[in-house]
């Protein structure tokens, strides 16, 4: 009876890990519509690749891939959380004026090509391969090369 259970969780633990990761290809008006503002508000002439729906668990996020390589990805109510310009370089109004400060006097000839952001703060990639990490007060706290 033990191997039984035991064997009977295990599928259950092994069934649930493989049903975890679910990307699904959505329409762009099924993403929420935070997302859809921010996409039509910052990259208006870019022509669309994909938008997915990613299921993680219990958590759900949106990704969105233009035909230039940009990929921005929001979470759940909308919020964008990662902009990466793989091909270009990011607007600079997507990135707080506090960080666009601090790197045009440390760097002035720079620009840059990724931002990620979460509850700890801001994550920037600049043309010249650096990566930067600021808290939530803006303060630089890491550099990356």
């Amino acid at each position: 009876m033990k191997k039984i259970i035991i064997a009977l969780a295990a599928m259950l633990t092994f069934a649930g890990i493989a049903s975890a990761d679910h990307d699904r290809p959505i329409q762009f008006e099924n993403l929420p519509e935070k997302a859809r503002k921010f996409v039509k508000a910052y990259f208006p002439d870019e022509k669309l690749a994909f938008a997915k729906q990613e299921t993680d668990f219990m958590e759900v996020s949106y990704e969105v891939m233009f035909v230039t390589g940009t990929k921005v990805e929001f979470n759940s109510t909308g919020e964008w959380t990662e902009v990466n310009c793989r091909y270009s370089t990011l607007k600079p109004e997507l990135v707080p004026s506090q960080i666009v400060s601090s790197v045009s006097q440390m760097y002035p000839d720079v620009k840059f090509v990724k931002i990620e952001k979460n509850y700890r703060g801001y994550e920037v990639e600049l043309t010249n391969g650096l990566e930067l990490t600021y808290n939530q007060a803006f303060e630089l706290v890491d550099i990356d090369d």
